[in-house]
């Protein structure tokens, strides 16, 4: 099975944009891929802020991207695009980092008016590093994420569908068991207005 790279572009330290990335994995893995969990948030600010292309973690951040087949991207959505951090990170990486490989993009924000922000703000990026194949992203709605006291995370029907959905078209495209389920709308991703969350 395929080496899958999952990647939060969160800053925040209680991120539901994060927690959502853990609970795919567990899916991916159940599919038989090799999951490595990347929170940038994690990686020495001075180094991102710096632009230093030598320090080790970024250059350990770079090696993990190069031996991944996928790459899931998750990210908070703020100001109608993916977060400052991711941004920090995608700069350091190698202009072609993703040649290659099969990239997932997921976002999460408090309104629907952001649902644009995958394809009109992640994805030409993604693109321009020369992602072989960029599937079907999605976007989801804080409210639509649930995380109990002790950090466990629920998403509510609608959700949990349509991220399943796009998580195990993401595994049929790397090589796994499944086929390839339908094509979702990302339009109708999150059907209602919620106030903009501080945990993303």
């Amino acid at each position: 099975m395929a080496t899958v790279l999952s990647v939060s572009g969160s800053p925040s330290a209680t991120s539901r944009t994060a927690r959502l990335l853990r609970h795919l994995d567990t899916r991916l893995r159940e599919q038989g891929h090799d999951v490595i969990p990347l929170d940038v948030r994690t990686l020495p600010p001075e180094a991102l802020l710096g632009a230093d292309f030598g320090h080790p973690a970024i250059r350990h951040a770079t090696s993990l991207f190069a031996r991944a087949d996928g790459v899931v991207i998750g990210t908070p959505v703020y100001k109608a695009a993916y977060s400052g951090l991711l941004k920090t990170l995608l700069d350091l990486l190698p202009q072609y980092a993703l040649t290659g490989k099969t990239v997932l993009p997921l976002a999460t924000g408090g309104t629907t008016a952001h649902v644009l922000a995958i394809d009109y703000a992640l994805r030409p990026v993604l693109n321009s590093m020369g992602a072989d194949h960029v599937v079907q992203g999605w976007f989801t709605l804080d409210r639509q994420i649930t995380v109990t006291a002790d950090g466990a995370l629920t998403l509510d029907p609608e959700a949990a569908v349509a991220v399943t959905q796009v998580v195990d078209r993401f595994s049929a495209v790397l090589g796994g068991s499944l086929t390839p389920p339908p094509a979702l709308d990302t339009l109708t991703a999150g059907l209602a207005h919620a106030p903009a969350g501080v945990d993303r």
